[in-house]
């Protein structure tokens, strides 16, 4: 079972707080380069692999899509999310992405932002994916980049010239990574980028496309504060087709 740190009061409040969170999809500096790998969703079924607070749900919707099933392992997030949406097309559920069962050929396209990385038996979903979606399906996902996710004790150190420089400690040593984010031990797994994508294609998906989010020109004259994320890839966005 995939460890629930949603529902850990303190890890929510802080979690509830961020600007993603607050401002939905408007407040995710990646999203316009989600966007864009996203296929057309006019008539397509969706899954959302943790769906969070549902802000992607109701925004595929919004685009067009027949309908969204929505799956979480938190019952605080789900609470939430249902509490948003008066969408009859959209459903949530309670689910537990690392041991959950899609029927198959169920959906025309997954996604999911910032889940993976919480699931130690990724070849297992790819797999469970890959027979959920129906032929010509496809499927897009963010994750923390494996560069961001290396490091054993994660956070900037500057150099004697003031300048920031992000640790990556054992790349290649796959694996438990344990951080202190809004609570202590938050479990993720660390996987290179050439096991994902591996693991994506001996599942039998083909590559589309691979992005290392990098915030633009413009973003960054906007808001200052992302000028570090210059210094290495926070995360990496995958589009796959079955």
């Amino acid at each position: 079972m995939a460890q629930n740190i949603y529902d850990n009061p303190d890890f929510f409040h802080g979690y509830s707080q961020l600007p993603r969170q607050v401002h939905g999809l408007d407040g995710a500096p990646e999203w316009p380069a989600i966007r864009a790998m996203l296929p057309g969703l006019a008539g397509k079924r969706v899954v959302d692999l943790g769906c969070g607070f549902g802000w992607a749900s109701r925004w595929m919707r919004g685009q067009g899509a027949a309908s969204v099933l929505g799956l979480d392992i938190s019952e605080n997030m789900l609470a939430r999310a249902k509490a948003d949406t008066t969408d009859p097309n959209i459903e949530y559920r309670i689910a537990d992405i690392e041991t959950v069962e899609l029927p198959e050929a169920a959906f025309d396209f997954a996604y999911s932002a910032l889940t993976f990385h919480y699931v130690e038996d990724f070849e297992r979903l790819a797999r469970i994916i890959y027979r959920a979606l129906a032929p010509g399906g496809c499927m897009v996902f963010t994750i923390e980049h494996p560069v961001f996710m290396a490091a054993s004790n994660p956070h900037w150190m500057v150099d004697e010239q003031g300048r920031k420089t992000w640790p990556v400690n054992r790349y290649s040593v796959e694996g438990e990574r344990r951080t202190d984010w809004f609570a202590k031990g938050v479990l993720k797994y660390h996987r290179t980028i050439g096991t994902t994508l591996n693991t994506l294609i001996r599942a039998g998906f083909t590559i589309r496309a691979v992005e290392e989010f990098a915030p633009s020109p413009e973003q960054i004259e906007s808001n200052p504060g992302l000028e570090e994320e210059m210094e290495r890839p926070m995360m990496l966005l995958v589009a796959v087709a079955r």
